[in-house]
């Protein structure tokens, strides 16, 4: 089956493929793509894939249209995860016994998409028949009329981006990526003046027994972060930062046997997460590490400024940025969003706007209900002469980074107030706890009050806002999140809290992909645990206003 017969005349195309293999399919794929001159703007290929870690991956290509997810999970748990529309579909080598994974595709499979298949057995097909799969030899059409996953109309390709730190660059990269106009409003004269400002930012992925969802998707949006910064010229290289490892230290003896005991189970490849007996950590650090720690070899620090310039800077001609226009308010005219100034002032009209501006957003009326909340963060800045000269960034309550122009990192504080200004009580504690980190009570001693102070767009459960932004007023009394009502065309990137260096690339793809209809490069199960909308179903549930679960 070659799917060019097929995908002539789209604008875009999705290829479902059980068995990646090698890659060489797919890169063939690829490669047909580019020499077709008929070829669809966008060509998605989602395909299962061995020695991953668990979960999805997308894979960042060298061209704009080309987009590859590889799935690691058995066939029918990916499909049930998956949210995407498929064009065409190849069944080879599918090892799972039984034919649970009928349905679902059938689910997301579109009317006339062609089947190539091999080795299935009597009951599969006969499964695949069931669901409107109609065989001809190997191959097969899908003709069931059933009601299936909508389609996305295709969006007009311009927007409004609220906000210049990592979130809005995020958000510009990826529609400019996608072929969209941007225009981006900043209140500050510059990118990266808010939470996104410090002089470095920790990125590194987390660990739990359970594999919670925020460890999932910290997981995916880490190893999707990596793969992003990698493209826009590299750590360390376009991006100011190392990728020197990180070393998260036991908080305990009883922290260290649960570390251990994940570390036993297997599923951590030493080239992600590897644990070090106190022996081993030591030696690495230089320093006293009482119960050992988890090394993260790929993880490292950098400055957020700098990543913000390198995705803004990808989006070429299509990004206008407009800096110093304080603050936005929104109005609904003729199907599209007008954002004004404070004297009322038109900066800009689109249909689609995305609010990446932190807690700012509540000062805009359509997310005033938003349970979002301000943590204050104060950095203290170190002479690096002062302090142990680190191999790594050092982490557990706290974190040090290595030193960097003469000056090491150290912090950052989880205040409650909204004072801006630098104090002495916040260095004294980041300096505390630094000292038990590289345990010398000594350490730092007599440090003049340097540092700065930036506040964290949090959300109640910790977890990011990213997707469409619903209406409470009209919810009335919805229980599902695909039955609340939204606001048409407004959508969020929020609630960071202090992994928006990590969370940023991945919460942008993700949207861009919500956007343009294509297939969302998270399980299901994550996306919807972002959605703003969960905490009108939240609020319903617990009977309390929506604004009243903000801490």
């Amino acid at each position: 089956m070659d799917p060019r017969e097929h995908w002539r005349g789209r604008e875009r195309y999705t290829v479902f493929d059980a068995a990646y293999g090698d890659g060489s399919g797919t890169r063939a794929l690829f490669e047909a793509w580019r020499a077709d001159p008929q070829r669809p703007a966008r060509l998605h290929v989602v395909a299962l894939a061995d020695g991953l870690l668990p979960g999805f991956h997308r894979i960042p290509q060298d061209a704009p249209g080309l987009t590859l997810d590889l799935l690691a999970a058995p066939l029918a748990a990916a499909l049930a995860q998956l949210d995407a529309r498929l064009d065409c579909i190849r069944l080879h080598g599918v090892a799972e016994p039984g034919a649970s994974f009928a349905r679902p595709l059938a689910r997301l499979t579109a009317l006339g998409a062609p089947l190539a298949s091999t080795g299935l057995d009597d009951e599969q097909r006969a499964a695949l028949q069931a669901q409107g799969f109609v065989f001809d030899g190997d191959g097969a059409v899908f003709a069931s009329r059933k009601p299936r996953l909508p389609l996305t109309p295709t969006p007009a390709r311009r927007a409004l981006v609220i906000g210049a730190g990592l979130a809005g660059s995020a958000a510009a990269a990826r529609l400019c990526a996608r072929g969209w106009q941007v225009t981006l409003l900043e209140r500050h004269a510059r990118p990266a003046m808010g939470a996104s400002g410090n002089l470095a930012g920790i990125f590194m992925p987390l660990l739990s027994r359970d594999d919670n969802i925020p460890t999932r998707l910290t997981r995916a949006a880490y190893l999707y972060a990596l793969r992003a910064w990698e493209q826009l010229g590299g750590i360390g290289r376009a991006i100011d930062g190392q990728a020197c490892g990180v070393l998260q230290l036991a908080r305990d003896a009883g922290h260290a046997a649960v570390s251990r005991a994940i570390a036993a189970e297997g599923g951590t490849p030493p080239d992600f997460a590897r644990w070090l007996e106190r022996e081993e950590a030591q030696a690495l650090l230089g320093l006293p590490a009482p119960d050992g720690g988890w090394l993260f070899p790929q993880g490292g620090w950098a400055r957020p400024g700098s990543v913000c310039d390198a995705m803004l800077a990808s989006c070429g001609e299509r990004l206008v940025q407009r800096f110093g226009v304080g603050n936005v308010g929104l109005e609904r005219a003729d199907g599209e969003w007008l954002a004004r100034g404070a004297e009322g002032a038109l900066l800009g009209q689109a249909p689609t706007v995305v609010l990446a501006n932190g807690v700012g957003a509540r000062q805009t009326a359509q997310a005033a209900t938003l349970p979002l909340a301000a943590l204050r963060g104060q950095v203290t800045h170190l002479d690096a002469a002062s302090l142990p000269r680190l191999p790594v960034v050092l982490c557990r309550e706290a974190y040090l980074t290595p030193a960097a122009h003469g000056v090491c990192c150290a912090g950052a504080t989880y205040d409650l107030d909204d004072d801006p200004a630098l104090r002495s009580a916040s260095q004294e504690e980041n300096i505390e706890r630094l000292r038990a980190l590289v345990s010398d009570p000594g350490a730092a001693a007599g440090a003049p009050l340097a540092g700065r102070v930036g506040f964290r767009c949090v959300a109640p459960d910790r977890l990011p806002l990213v997707g469409r932004l619903p209406d409470f007023a009209a919810a009335g009394s919805t229980e599902r999140l695909r039955d609340v009502p939204r606001h048409p065309g407004l959508h969020a990137l929020l609630g960071y809290a202090s992994r928006g260096l990590t969370w940023a690339p991945l919460a942008a793809e993700l949207l861009a992909a919500q956007l343009e209809g294509e297939p969302l490069p998270l399980e299901t199960s994550l996306a919807d645990a972002l959605d703003p909308a969960r905490f009108v179903l939240r609020a319903r549930r617990t009977s309390r206003a929506p604004g009243s679960e903000a801490e």
